[in-house]
């Protein structure tokens, strides 16, 4: 096996780490616990599932690690197509990864207040509920902040997978459109009250998922066609 195929295989096996974590901590596990517009029922199924509601905060910490490693893997891989692309590509995702540490204090907080009689002391049930929701509005909103990230990496990453002629072309103009995906997505929450209303968010925010879990299988199946030498760009 060639070296540059080996090193797409660790990267893909690294992006299936990055998918399935990620759909369990942000995907299926609020499903299962969050009801937005009633926080008792929220409180309650937190405090009755509270393994689950675990989970969800160790798969976010597997998540964010394996995002660590992901582009430095990368780097290695496209290092040869252009090394400037591939260091912003780089510098992009290890800037979200403190926000995305940090922003999961919040769901450390809500494990102390289900848990500690001394908030029981302060509050009453109703407050602990508005409480627990507090924090899982902060930790959405430090979510919020981290897609801009996911997807400003993204571009580089599609030009580096476009230029390349190892990857099918395609998973690089996916990718690019992933990130302005993320970022229109980004910027009209932001800019637009009602931004959520026009209906368009839901089918940009697809296009993401599509670009990812496909250049993530054929990195894993697949790796990199016979690589021809390809010039150095400086």
């Amino acid at each position: 096996m060639e070296p540059s195929k080996k090193t797409a295989r660790i990267a893909g096996i690294l992006y299936l780490i990055i998918v399935i974590t990620g759909i369990i901590s942000l995907g299926y596990v609020p499903k299962q616990l969050i009801i937005w517009e009633d926080k008792a029922a929220t409180f309650n199924h937190i405090l009755k599932n509270e393994n689950l509601f675990r989970l969800g905060i160790f798969s976010s910490v597997i998540c964010y690690l394996a995002f660590i490693f992901l582009p430095l893997v990368l780097r290695e891989l496209f290092k040869t197509v252009n090394k400037f692309v591939a260091n912003v590509m780089v510098v992009s995702v290890l800037v979200s990864i403190p926000i995305s540490f940090f922003n999961l204090y919040n769901k450390y907080l809500i494990l102390d207040i289900i848990h500690k009689e001394s908030y029981l002391k302060i509050y009453d049930a109703s407050q602990l509920q508005s409480l627990v929701m507090f924090h899982l509005n902060q930790y959405e909103h430090g979510i919020f902040i981290s897609t801009f990230f996911w997807g400003l990496w993204l571009f580089p990453f599609g030009y580096l997978v476009y230029k390349s002629g190892f990857i099918p072309k395609i998973f690089g103009i996916l990718l690019m459109l992933g990130c302005f995906g993320y970022i229109v997505n980004f910027s009209g929450n932001t800019l637009l009250a009602d931004y959520q209303e026009w209906g368009i968010s839901k089918i940009i925010g697809k296009i993401p998922s599509v670009a990812e879990i496909g250049i993530c299988f054929w990195l894993l199946l697949f790796g990199v066609k016979n690589s021809k030498k390809i010039e150095y760009e400086k």
